[in-house]
């Protein structure tokens, strides 16, 4: 019966598809117990729906699923509990909603990676930017998947104690340039580029990234940007909680779609959405 559910969600995936020139939104979905704003939320099948279903009626696009956080300070997470974690909630996910939204494997593993794509996953999503796994190329070019390489300075357990760089915005370019290339190499068709806002940089290391987001459009690969409810905000709103940085976390995604973001991932569907909505009905007028 398992195997069978999986061939049927390969055969019923939303086809993958960044040529719109409307942004999109990709919705977070943590089934974990410590992600720094909705540990254990989510652990749950039923639970994890119930977000899902939400998700998608407030006009998500992709919804990135992910069973280890990398928060700062994180504790690193077996292959096989974080399989347990979100391999339930893909099947499901899918099954239910394959056909109209994208599901992607936030994972830095390739055993995870391996079995969400057999599931019906079309992206994975690497915090680790091919540091950790390089075959996790090679499996998404095998798949046809999306790939996001995303750029980080240490592990979730270190990254924060003293992020140092030359040029923040000239370094973290030239890694994913390199990075993109090999991918290339490897033969993954859609490469996805994320700055990593938040991944060992300091707050002024953060704002000057999101203020060159333009420099790494020049790459020449779709931009995702994620900010949402990150403690950057909190520090810059004079320590507001984490439940309590909506607004902030709208204004910086609106200002990285003014910077050309393609994709925006986010805690909050529905207002990242109306965001886009008017961002888009305002560049038509151009």
């Amino acid at each position: 019966m398992l195997r069978l559910n999986r061939e049927n969600n390969l055969k019923k995936r939303k086809k993958f598809d960044l040529t719109s020139d409307k942004p999109a939104v990709m919705g977070i979905m943590n089934a974990t117990p410590d992600s720094f704003s909705d540990g254990g939320r989510y652990m749950e099948v039923s639970r994890a729906m119930d977000l899902i279903h939400i998700m998608r009626r407030d006009g998500v696009t992709m919804i990135d699923v992910g069973g280890e956080s990398t928060r700062p300070g994180a504790e690193a997470v077996s292959v096989e509990e974080e399989i347990e974690r979100v391999i339930p909630i893909l099947e499901s996910g899918i099954t239910s909603f394959g056909g109209d939204v994208v599901f992607s494997i936030d994972t830095t593993k390739y055993e995870v990676a391996k079995q969400a794509l057999e599931t019906g996953a079309q992206m994975v999503n690497d915090v680790s930017g091919m540091q950790k796994e390089l075959r996790l190329a090679e499996l998404c070019a095998e798949h046809d998947a999306a790939y996001v390489i995303m750029h980080s300075q240490g592990d979730p357990q270190t990254m924060q104690e003293n992020p140092e760089y030359d040029d923040v915005v000239e370094d973290v370019y030239a890694f994913l340039k390199e990075k993109a290339e090999a991918a290339q190499q490897k033969g993954v068709k859609n490469i996805i580029l994320d700055p990593g806002i938040g991944f060992g940089k300091t707050l002024e290391h953060n704002l000057k990234l999101l203020a060159h987001l333009d420099k790494f459009k020049e790459i020449g690969f779709p931009l995702l940007v994620g900010t949402s409810r990150k403690s950057m905000l909190g520090k810059i709103l004079n320590d507001r909680p984490v439940n309590d940085r909506l607004t902030a976390t709208v204004v910086s995604h609106y200002h990285a779609l003014m910077k050309g973001a393609d994709i925006i991932r986010v805690h909050d569907v529905r207002e990242a959405s109306d965001s886009i909505k008017i961002f888009t009905a305002i560049q038509s007028q151009h």
